[in-house]
């Protein structure tokens, strides 16, 4: 089971043909929608299939359900991670699923269009509705990484920040008033959209030039993916403050705990993610590749530049959420709330104070089961 776009299941069924010529061992996918990727209980799925390719979120409601094997450390693993994808798979000791897709929260542009992008987030509270002609995906679930990734970026990467507080009140004011700004610079719809139909617009229409952050998708570098061309590159910074921290994404291969063949699925999963097959027949057929060989090895491919090279900037200061069990019920529920946040223009004080009291909420409850 992997997801719906053609990143994550085009490169993977282009791999399985071919180990299928080389093992005589058949591999078919399903595909659930990004919304269900990101949501559905890995539990549900893994009474169903051998194979799944999961979220690292999901990391710690994995290990607590036993729903998947624990793999292998690959020998190599410590040189072959990039911005910390193996390891955020890794919980309680086990690792729980093979990076096969690396992914961070960057910026995109429209180069043909010549429009300079936001050098830093202090630029857009200042900014005019027009003013660098920017779209940003604020879906809840989107909107909510994005402040994840500013407190970051203002040093902030030890979440929680105390028993009482999700992040520090300055850290998370100053996100939020970022949040609010380039919900004002950009259309009012842009609530309801995540970083695929962002990406869409920008590379089929010509009314925006490009978004300051967002998840990246290499398709859409790729010369003949869409009409027009997106390049990749590093956020913009926080004034006085260190290197951008875009929020770790991407996805892993996990082996079903139920699966009746586990030998076969483990050797998938790990032929998959190695570097032949990603520099291969996975990148080659829409797959975002995880291997830092590979992005060493193509970085300078005219089919796939405009993405690993600006986005490897953004993906070496790549930081990884918080993975707990209670953290997906947290990030639910401050969801819920989040569309208010910009359609009734609350404050980011009064905001920040109701999603603390979820996050009390929440640990409480994890504390207590």
């Amino acid at each position: 089971m992997t997801w719906d776009h053609p990143r994550g299941y085009a490169g993977l069924e282009a791999a399985s043909a071919a180990y299928a010529r080389t093992r005589s061992v058949q591999v078919d996918w399903d595909r659930r929608s990004l919304q269900a990727f990101a949501d559905r209980p890995i539990a549900d799925i893994a009474a169903s299939y051998d194979l799944i390719v999961i979220d690292h979120p999901h990391v710690g409601a994995v290990a607590e359900a036993g729903s998947l094997l624990p793999l292998p450390y690959p020998p190599d693993g410590d040189d072959t991670s990039l911005g910390g994808s193996l390891e955020s798979y890794v919980w309680e000791g086990r690792l729980w699923a093979y990076p096969v897709d690396a992914d961070c929260q960057m910026a995109v542009m429209r180069p043909d269009l010549d429009v300079a992008p936001l050098p830093d987030w202090e630029t857009a509270l200042d900014a005019r509705p027009g003013d660098h002609r920017l779209l940003t995906p604020l879906l809840p679930v989107d909107a909510f990484g994005m402040m994840l990734t500013l407190v970051a970026s203002r040093g902030e990467v030890d979440l929680p920040h105390a028993p009482d507080r999700f992040v520090s009140p300055d850290n998370g004011v100053a996100a939020l008033k970022v949040l609010k700004a380039l919900h004002r610079l950009g259309p009012a719809d842009a609530i309801a959209w995540n970083p695929i139909d962002v990406l869409e617009i920008l590379a089929t229409t010509d009314e925006f030039a490009g978004s300051p952050c967002l998840f990246g998708y290499i398709n859409y570098a790729r010369p003949g993916f869409r009409p027009n061309v997106l390049t990749f590159d590093d956020l913009p910074i926080f004034r006085g403050a260190g290197p951008a921290r875009g929020l770790l994404g991407g996805a892993g291969i996990g082996v079903s705990a139920q699966t009746q063949e586990p030998e076969l699925a483990v050797d998938f999963a790990a032929w998959v993610t190695s570097e032949p097959v990603q520099s291969g027949v996975y990148t080659e057929n829409e797959g975002q590749p995880a291997h830092v060989g590979t992005w060493d090895r193509l970085a300078d491919d005219p089919r796939f530049a405009g993405f690993l090279a600006g986005g490897r900037r953004a993906m070496d200061h790549a930081w990884t959420r918080p993975r707990a069990p209670w953290f997906l019920g947290f990030v639910d529920e401050v969801c819920e709330i989040l569309p208010d946040f910009f359609r009734r223009d609350i404050a980011a004080e009064a905001f920040l104070a109701d999603i603390d009291k979820l996050y009390r909420h929440h640990t409480r409850e994890a504390a207590l089961a």
